[in-house]
């Protein structure tokens, strides 16, 4: 393969690239749901409550949250290669380290910094990054797609995990997983050290929209990018943390909230996908604005909806609404921002989200023990979710509507 060819978007290496990343992000991805499955038999381990046996998931949730900024910026700076190969070993390390742990605060900080922080972080916003510095006509698909690899891994791994913890126990799935890391994202990763050196252009689709050219207040986009990024996931966390709760309180089950929880992460990923082919017939700011509309209509549609039925259905309508959300913020600042700040706005607009998410699920926990009920965390739901609209619409207004010619954005 010559320099050029490597080098030019939406190549045949650009998409032998981008089917690494989404294995990268598929494996990288199990440090965030092997807390959920292992939370029971952690309870049983260190002898804590339900919400003690809880905190390493959101301790690991914290962590990645963090950790997204912090590898987005090295990947600016060195490539994508340095912060995965990093990840990589983090994993290896962490999952040897939880397995030998002798106490609950132990198991806590291996999860934080090594799973979370170092591990997991960089197999989600800066991966995104990377993805997008590798194609222009099909950007939009192109984030989507690895974007899509944390609900892949958090669709495919939870039954193999179970079965192995039954099996030979928690303590040695965690060191089997700490291999599997290392031996799958070392060499993937050094398939990565390419770097592009073409002059980035926005996509087509963003040619078209006009998304270039934004009025004075554009110095006040990135900061309500990060905003719409945390109240969208607010709103977004309320059935995907409490659906199984919401379930049982009617009567219907928590195995049912589980099936409904699945449904949403299916479609959620089908959702992603689509909304990629879309972004790249009509702009990242479009897509964004659709799907933050049809989640905000699914939202207020689970208060009158509870029947079991109208639940399915409505988790359904959930997950195709809320799956090409927050693949839509990357295409919008890689419109908006120079390529080589890439690595650092996506992952910050990211890990926004994921706060949203971890702040949004306890707010609704809490609004639910005030009232006795999850009407009024609907509610709460829906009002995040209308400022999230707002934003997006207020960037659709302040933009002109014909910009000046696009000029290349210098990575």
């Amino acid at each position: 393969m010559t320099a050029a060819s490597a080098y030019t978007p939406d190549s045949r290496y650009a998409w032998i690239r981008l089917f690494v990343s989404l294995l990268l992000a598929v494996v990288g991805g199990i440090g965030l749901w092997l807390a959920v499955v292992v939370l029971p038999t952690i309870q049983a381990e260190f002898g804590v409550d339900r919400a003690g046996a809880s905190f390493p998931y959101t301790a690991t949730f914290l962590g990645f949250a963090a950790g997204g900024f912090v590898m987005g910026k090295m990947a600016d700076k060195f490539g994508i290669t340095v912060p995965v190969t990093i990840a990589g070993a983090a994993l290896g390390i962490g999952f040897f380290l939880a397995a030998w742990s002798t106490s609950y605060w132990q198991f806590v900080v291996v999860q934080a910094v090594f799973i979370g922080f170092l591990g997991s972080a960089a197999t989600f916003g800066p991966l995104v990054a990377d993805a997008s510095q590798w194609f222009l006509k099909r950007r939009g698909i192109a984030i989507a797609i690895v974007a899509s690899g944390n609900y892949i891994a958090g669709t495919i791994w939870p039954p193999f995990m179970q079965a192995a913890i039954q099996t030979y126990g928690w303590r040695w799935t965690y060191m089997a997983i700490g291999v599997l890391c290392v031996v799958v994202m070392t060499p993937l990763a050094q398939f990565l050290r390419k770097r592009p050196h073409f002059h980035d252009t926005a996509s087509p689709a963003s040619r078209m929209a006009g998304q270039k050219g934004l009025l004075p207040s554009h110095r006040f986009l990135f900061p309500a990018l990060v905003l719409a990024g945390l109240s969208c996931c607010v709103a977004m966390s309320m059935p995907q943390v409490h659906i199984v709760a919401y379930c049982a309180d009617l009567g219907y089950g928590p195995a049912r909230g589980a099936e409904m929880l699945s449904i949403m992460l299916g479609f959620g990923v089908l959702s992603r996908l689509v909304s990629g082919l879309v972004a790249d017939k009509v702009g990242g700011l479009p897509t964004l604005i659709a799907g933050s509309a049809m989640q905000m209509l699914a939202l207020i549609a689970y208060i009158p909806f509870d029947g079991l039925a109208s639940l399915y259905v409505v988790s359904a309508i959930f997950g195709l609404s809320q799956g090409g959300i927050v693949p839509s913020y990357a295409l919008i600042i890689r419109d908006h921002f120079p390529a080589r700040e890439a690595g650092s706005r996506i992952s910050t607009v990211l890990t926004a989200t994921v706060f949203g998410m971890a702040l949004g699920g306890w707010m609704s926990g809490e609004i639910y023990d005030w009232t006795g009920s999850y009407t009024m965390a609907f509610l709460n739901g829906v009002a995040w979710n209308v400022l999230n609209l707002s934003i997006a619409l207020w960037i659709l207004y302040v933009r002109r509507p014909h910009g000046p010619p696009l000029r290349p954005a210098m990575a």
